[in-house]
């Protein structure tokens, strides 16, 4: 990512800060909400530096930068100084993330501060009348102060980038799921930014030597240091990860909450939700389960344990395991028991389920079977639960259920 490399692609650039900033302004509800939580800082330091990197890494970039400036080479310092910084704050981070050791995290802190100055001061001493876009690097390696400005921006990036990959490995085999595969990508991505560094040490040290390695650093580090797009998105996963989860919960979780969230039952069903809220996923979700465990709260004295125990062996008897039985048993009498709550037109026409908009109330229910023989039972409605009781919803024999129930009542 370094300024004055040829353009392998130049959109790449643009595109991969746009994903990032993307994902950094959907942060900005929750870091306005913790606005004292030192960590969600960093994670936001670390994502805009690293699409701060990418775009001033353009190509086109470098071009505007020194024609606005006008100082040759100026997008060089710059983009050093923000990868340095990006480094620094990556590091930081997961410090912070893995030993909330923040004495440690604030050692490395003042010491990227002061070799970004360092940087600074090196470059405003050396002499680059030149303008090098392609190699900034190996054109100006033999030059007093850039030189040393050089070398030490890329091994304080490779030190950051050796020690972010090692603390994160370690990691890896302490945590599971979104988390380990973030781990995971962290560690790919700063092996190749670690080979990126090495690539452009190779590359200044031939140089030193006599010898034309330029093609190096021109050519083969730009194609590396795209690897530290992996890095970004391991930054990123653990943030977006669980909210897939919610979205797929939420999605699945419909049919259970169509059948029991009815214009009759939820007064502010009608009410859309606030543009504030729209893009919460896990606030959407939590709504849902909410309505849904308030309607089996409001269904407690419909439940009826024969339409379960009957379903129960339909299920068993059709090939179903205990527990997919169970979960289809439950349904069918959740289903039996909404027909049974409050008469509705809708059931004259043989639908059950009546679409309805999502619903903002948050009144915490559970739902109980009556006493029976065996003595009372308790409706888990935990989230798995709930999402077994959704996926049974639709099934031919919770359908054949209630459909029975309906024509014993026209009898009637």
């Amino acid at each position: 990512m370094t300024a004055g490399e040829p353009e392998v692609n130049g959109l790449i650039y643009y595109v991969a800060a746009a994903v990032l900033w993307t994902g950094l302004a959907a942060q900005i509800p929750d870091l306005r909400r913790h606005r004292r939580d030192r960590l969600k800082w960093t994670f936001c330091a670390v994502i805009f530096l690293s699409g701060l990197s990418f775009l001033l890494g353009a190509p086109l970039t470098v071009a505007i930068v020194n024609s606005a400036t006008n100082i040759a080479n100026m997008a060089a310092a710059l983009t050093y100084g923000t990868v340095t910084a990006f480094s620094a704050a990556s590091l930081i981070l997961i410090v912070q993330w893995r030993d909330s050791d923040f004495r440690t995290a604030r050692a490395w802190l003042f010491s990227y501060v002061a070799v970004i100055l360092a940087q600074s001061i090196l470059f405003a001493l050396g002499n680059t009348p030149v303008e090098r876009r392609e190699d900034f690097d190996t054109y100006y390696a033999s030059t007093p102060f850039i030189r040393e400005m050089i070398v030490l921006y890329l091994t304080a990036h490779v030190v950051a980038a050796l020690t972010t990959t090692v603390l994160c490995w370690r990691w890896t085999r302490q945590v599971k799921r979104w988390t380990r595969a973030s781990m995971v990508l962290l560690v790919m991505g700063w092996l190749f930014t670690s080979a990126y560094s090495i690539v452009k040490f190779a590359a200044l040290s031939a140089h030193w030597l006599g010898l034309s390695w330029d093609g190096l650093s021109t050519r083969i580090a730009p194609l590396i240091a795209l690897g530290a797009c992996l890095t970004s998105a391991g930054y990123i996963l653990p943030v977006i990860g669980p909210r897939i989860d919610s979205a797929l919960a939420y999605v699945r979780l419909r049919p259970l909450f169509r059948l029991l969230a009815t214009p009759t039952r939820t007064p502010c069903s009608g009410a859309p939700p606030s543009w504030r809220t729209i893009g919460d996923v896990g606030l959407r979700l939590t709504t849902r389960e909410t309505a849904i465990r308030d309607g089996l709260g409001r269904l407690a004295g419909h439940l009826d344990d024969q339409v379960r125990q009957h379903a129960y062996r339909e299920a068993l008897a059709a090939g179903s395991s205990s527990a997919a039985a169970e979960a289809i048993g439950t349904a069918a009498m959740i289903a039996v028991a909404v027909l049974a709550e409050v008469p509705s037109p809708a059931r004259a026409s043989g639908t059950i389920a009546i679409a309805v908009g999502d619903i903002d109330i948050v009144v915490l229910k559970s739902g109980y079977v009556p006493r029976s023989s065996t003595g009372p039972r308790i409706l888990d409605t935990g989230q798995l639960s709930l999402l077994s009781l959704s996926r049974a919803v639709r099934t031919p024999i919770v359908d054949a259920a209630v459909r029975s129930r309906r024509s014993r009542v026209r009898q009637h």
